[in-house]
């Protein structure tokens, strides 16, 4: 696989408080990469400047070969990297067909010359559209609900809905801030089943998120942020097993945490 992401160097610095110190890393196509780190790690702010809702002091951001260094979100949106926040942002009175209608509908070459006048191009516009949604609500396990209300849906729901909008464009790569938070459990195993799905199908995905298990479950590989440098990198596995991690996050040595799941067997 090649880096479909490439991060390079990126620094962002409030009232001289270092957020993010030189940060690099590259997420490969067909991927699905996790971001961790402890609070105030700097995990926000390099997706905000990644994803253009911040400006970066320096480093630069390369998509599938394309520099998107310092655009604004909505031209890195159309670039092909889409975002998707902690506080789901759907149209709640709207059904999910009407949902991820709106969200090709920003995307799609057709004008409202073009949709006033019913052309070719917006009813071919429409039709990719239409086949591009049911595609991804049967990957997110949401097929029954394709002309409900949003609004019924449960948190975890929502979250999918949103990830579905995100997808509509056929995007380079999606990246997701915390999609389990706020989730309880029983759709925290839904959402990863319908990422694992959804990667499966060709999707890449870079995943910020404070739960090490969904993390660990899903991820192919690991990025660790701490006090704003990358701490470390690598598989689930090896991530465990680092004592800079486990230091960071619990501030225990790999023999203090062997000798603490030993206690709890």
């Amino acid at each position: 696989m090649s880096a479909i992401l490439q991060v390079t160097e990126l620094r962002k610095s409030y009232a001289g408080v270092h957020a993010l110190d030189g940060v690099s890393f590259a997420v490969e196509a067909g991927s699905v990469t996790g971001l961790i780190g402890p609070n105030g790690s700097g995990k926000s702010t390099a997706i905000d400047c990644i994803s253009g809702f911040q400006k970066r002091d320096s480093g630069e951001v390369v998509l599938a070969g394309n520099d998107i260094t310092g655009l604004p979100a909505h031209q890195i949106a159309r670039a092909g990297l889409m975002r998707t926040f902690q506080t789901v942002r759907i149209y709640e009175r709207l059904s999910l067909r009407d949902n991820l209608a709106i969200a090709a509908q920003q995307f799609d070459p057709a004008t409202w010359i073009d949709e006033f006048l019913r052309t070719r191009r917006y009813r071919q516009a429409v039709d990719k559209a239409e086949v591009r949604a049911r595609e991804l609500v049967e990957l997110i396990g949401l097929k029954r609900y394709w002309e409900i209300e949003t609004g019924i849906l449960s948190y975890g729901q929502k979250k999918l809905v949103a990830l579905a909008a995100a997808l509509m464009p056929h995007p380079k790569i999606v990246v997701l801030d915390e999609p389990v938070a706020g989730v309880n459990p029983t759709r925290i195993r839904e959402i990863e089943v319908a990422l694992a799905a959804l990667n499966r199908a060709g999707e890449t995905f870079l995943i910020v998120e404070h739960n090490v298990e969904f993390i660990t479950n899903l991820c192919h590989r690991v990025i660790v942020l701490d006090q704003g440098k990358k701490l470390a990198e690598g598989t689930a596995a090896e991530i465990h097993t680092d004592p800079r991690v486990l230091e960071a996050y619990l501030g225990m040595t790999p023999e203090m945490a062997e000798a603490e799941m030993r206690g709890a067997a």
